[in-house]
């Protein structure tokens, strides 16, 4: 398993970096069709990218665009995804590190 760690490790931070920067481009854009009037971005989609590892992104974009973070009902969706994220982390560190 040791031999695996950093290839997952490298793996599994290109997935959150590739992912974060999605998650800011489409919270961007949402942010501005909403200002504009136009067409939304469904807060499912929102929700998935942040759980298939957009959610640093997501958290970037909720403080730079001042977006969808006074929504109670979307920020505890939101941190329930990163709670999620800290559990199958702390599940696998504790897992290796168990042997």
């Amino acid at each position: 398993m040791s031999d695996l760690a950093p290839s997952i490790l490298i793996g599994a931070g290109t997935v959150y970096s590739v992912m974060s920067v999605v998650s800011l481009v489409v919270y961007g854009a949402d942010k501005r069709a909403a200002v504009k009037g136009r067409w939304r971005m469904k807060e499912r989609t929102l929700h998935t990218i942040d759980v298939l590892g957009g959610w640093p992104g997501g958290l970037l974009a909720q403080s730079l665009f001042k977006h969808k973070h006074r929504k109670t009902r979307f920020m505890m969706v939101f941190w329930a995804s990163v709670a999620l994220h800290a559990l199958v982390w702390g599940l696998a560190a504790y897992l290796w590190l168990a042997g």
